[in-house]
This record gives structure tokens, C-alpha cells and sequence, in this order.
């Protein structure tokens, strides 16, 4: 791995704990200004809005501007950001649109510095599927182990100290993050295409993925996957209360399983890809996200249900570093932002439907239908998604993006007069 990924990924494991900590302490700060559930949903829901409004804009503007510099002044501004509220709850004049306000820019900011990371990652490694691979392995690892293990915690123990607390330690960790990246080597800008205005840019970063059957069933696995899980997330913490009585402290638990078993699967990725191919491996972990819904539904213990969500945190941290990798390695350089955020796009967009769909099944037919439903759903996308991403066609895709690959050389180290942008 070049030296430069070191600082990328320290960047954004920093970045990560940051998150995490925000993400436990928002929803907190929230708690002490109202108990309206409707007010608190507005603040969880401002976050996820700029993905829903501006997913596919966002990656034609990364495809046009140096994604170094969008990185690092995307963090800059995130830390500054941050310092709004923080003074506010110092001078107690918090309020809820102001932490809704923030909660959206700082969403709006996530949404370049990814955009921009993911396709800043292929230049950094010379577009090569291997070292792609195990990039995004030790990526998403440590987001996992910072923002799902550390953070949230840290966050809860934070607001202890004072409101203002945790809103300047994720400050904190974006200038470490912003420092971090401003370090790292220069990547070779997009070629501007010819006077093309930004919505028609963004247009054909959409018609490229869902004119490519690989990059379409790539893009529909997290898609159906959302669905399915924000269906078993909606009624989970009431399907652990009332047919596992689980309290609590044991459901935290049931959610550790998951993020453990998703450490373990993001480690056995690249062993997976090697031995399976990718496009078999990503067929496997489907079908055992699939599975484990199921045996989650059919659970009537916590152990056994935390062995479920394991397993299927598994399937989903290997789902997570597999299909990026792969998307990262075929699409062209000056496209990789539009492709990326379309992908994400469509995620972002199908997690409503999957929350209604879970509360509307447990109202109807009872709190384990949701559960099933989605097993059948997550079990028929791998079904259909399995001739889209197989492994004749991923080799093939691999093999025409070769010529493109500037011959897999990793960015040089930065110069020291590069580092001025």
C-alpha cells in the first residue's frame, strides 16, 4: 500500500470517531430541548435529505473540481460548522431548527468528502482490484470499530461534561482529518468535458450505471438491501421487547452482535473475493443476509437472535467492501464521482420505503412479518442481481477497464510544493 493511504485512512477512522460521537449526541441534545417525537425525527431525518436532494448534482460537481481540495475544505468547513451550535448551547440559545439546520449541512458535507474519497481512492492506488480491496476492507473496518463502537459512547459520555463537549470533539476531528488529507499526494484533475451544463454532467453519470447491467445490480444491491433492513430496523427494538424480552441494555447488545459480526465480514472480504471470485462472493453474502433475516425472524431467543444479526452484519460489512472495490475498479476516472453518488443515491432514496414498509406489515399482520418480508426480498435480489454481477461478467469488465488504468501505478509520494493548493 503507498504511504499516502496511511494518512487517508487515519483521516478517516479520525473522521469516523468524530461522526460517531455527533451521531449518539445530536439526538441527546435534541431530548433536552422537546419530547415531540415529530421534532426529533425532523433533526434524525435532516441528515439524510442532502443525499435524497442533491446525490447525483453532488457527483458531477465532484467530477469537476480537485477531490483533494474537496476533501479537505469539505472537513474544514465541517469544523467550523460545528462551532455554531456549540457556542449556541453554551449561551443556551439551542434550538431544534438550528440542530436540524446543522445536522443537514453536516450531511451535505459528508456528502462531497465521500463522493470525493471514493473517487480520489483509485488514483491513490493505481485502480488496482487488489489493493482496492483491501483499502476498502481496513476503510470500512475502522468506521465501523470508530463510528459504531467508540463514537456513540463516547458521544453519551461526552454530553456528560457539557452540551458544547462533544459538538468540539467531532469539531476536533475534522480539522485532524482535514490536516490529514491536505497531506496527501496530488491526484491528476478530470478532464472538463466539452461546455456540458452540471444537470446534463449528472445525467450521464445516472445513464452510465443503469446502462451497465454490472454497475445496475451493484447499484440495486444496497438499494433492495435498504429496504429490507430499515423494514427490520423500524419494528426491531420492539420485536426484541416483545417476543425475546430483551430490556435495553440487552437490545444495545443485540446491535453490538451486529457490528461485530460486520468487522469480521469486512476482514474476510478479500479472502472471499480470492477464492469465490467477486461475483460469486457478492452472490454468497447476499444470499446470507437473506438467510440470517430469516433466522432472525424465526428466533425466539436473544442468543439466537444475536447469532442472526451477527451473521448478517458479516454478509454486510463483506457487501460493503466487495462492491465499492469493484465499482471503483471498471468506472472511468472522470466519471467515478456521478457513478458513486448515483449508487449512494439510490440507497439513500430507498430506506423511506423500507421503514413504511416494516410499520405498515407490523401493524397489519404482527411485528415478525416485517422480518420476513424482508428475508423474502433480500433472498429474491440475490436471485436477480446473480447473472447481473457474476463472475464471467465482472472478469470482463475488469479486463475492458485495464487500458484506462494509467498502467496501475499509485500516486507518487507528494512532493513538498504540492502540498500548497
Amino acid at each position: 500500500m503507498p504511504a499516502g493511504f496511511g494518512r487517508l485512512w487515519t483521516a478517516q477512522t479520525v473522521s469516523s470517531l468524530g461522526d460517531g460521537v455527533t451521531y449518539a449526541a445530536l439526538p441527546l441534545l435534541a431530548l433536552t430541548l422537546t419530547r415531540d417525537p415529530m421534532a426529533l425525527a425532523v433533526v434524525t431525518a435532516a441528515g439524510t435529505l442532502p443525499w435524497l436532494l442533491f446525490g447525483v448534482l453532488g457527483g458531477a460537481l465532484v467530477d469537476r473540481w480537485d477531490r483533494r481540495r474537496t476533501m479537505w475544505v469539505t472537513d474544514a468547513a465541517r469544523a467550523a460548522l460545528l462551532a455554531i451550535p456549540a457556542v449556541a448551547a453554551a449561551l443556551d440559545v439551542l434550538s431544534i431548527p438550528l440542530l436540524a439546520s446543522v445536522a443537514f449541512l453536516l450531511g451535505l458535507g459528508g456528502l462531497f468528502f465521500d463522493t470525493a474519497a471514493t473517487a480520489f481512492l483509485p488514483d491513490l492506488l493505481g485502480r488496482d482490484p487488489a489493493l482496492l480491496e483491501r483499502a476498502n476492507s481496513r476503510l470500512r473496518g475502522a468506521q465501523t470499530a470508530a463510528s459504531g463502537f467508540a463514537g456513540p459512547p463516547a458521544g453519551s459520555a461526552l454530553l456528560a461534561l457539557g452540551r458544547a463537549v462533544p459538538l468540539l470533539a467531532d469539531a476536533v476531528s475534522f480539522v485532524l482529518s482535514a490536516l490529514l488529507v491536505r497531506s496527501l499526494p496530488a491526484a491528476p484533475r478530470p478532464v472538463p468535458e466539452a461546455r456540458e451544463s452540471l444537470l446534463r454532467q449528472a445525467r450521464a453519470g445516472a445513464s452510465y450505471v443503469f446502462g451497465d447491467r454490472l454497475l445496475l445490480g451493484l447499484a440495486l444491491r444496497p438499494a433492495v438491501g435498504n429496504i429490507a433492513f430499515l423494514a427490520v430496523e423500524t419494528v426491531l427494538a420492539l420485536f426484541a421487547r416483545e417476543r425475546l424480552g430483551v430490556g435495553p441494555s440487552g437490545f444495545g447488545l443485540l446491535l453490538t452482535a451486529e457490528a461485530a459480526g460486520g468487522l469480521l465480514g469486512t476482514g474476510a472480504a478479500s479472502f472471499l473475493g480470492r477464492r469465490l471470485g467477486t461475483g460469486t462472493a457478492l452472490t454468497c453474502t447476499a444470499a446470507v443476509e437473506g438467510l440470517a433475516v430469516l433466522g432472525l425472524a424465526a428466533a425466539t431467543t436473544p442468543y439466537a437472535a444475536g447469532l442472526a444479526l451477527a451473521v448478517c452484519g458479516a454478509g454486510m460489512g463483506a457487501t460493503m467492501v466487495l462492491g465499492p472495490s469493484l465499482r471503483q475498479a471498471i468506472v472511468p476516472a472522470h466519471l467515478m464521482g456521478r457513478v458513486a453518488s448515483t449508487s449512494r443515491m439510490l440507497a439513500m432514496c430507498a430506506a423511506p420505503f423500507g421503514a413504511f414498509l416494516g410499520g405498515w406489515l407490523a401493524t397489519a399482520y404482527g411485528v415478525r412479518t416485517p422480518l420476513f418480508a424482508a428475508a423474502g426480498l433480500l433472498l429474491t435480489m440475490t436471485a436477480v442481481t446473480a447473472t447481473m454481477t457474476g463472475n464471467r461478467r465482472v472478469e470482463s469488465a475488469l479486463r475492458a477497464a485495464a487500458p484506462d488504468a494509467d498502467l496501475r501505478e499509485p500516486l507518487a509520494p507528494v512532493q513538498a510544493s504540492a502540498s500548497a493548493t
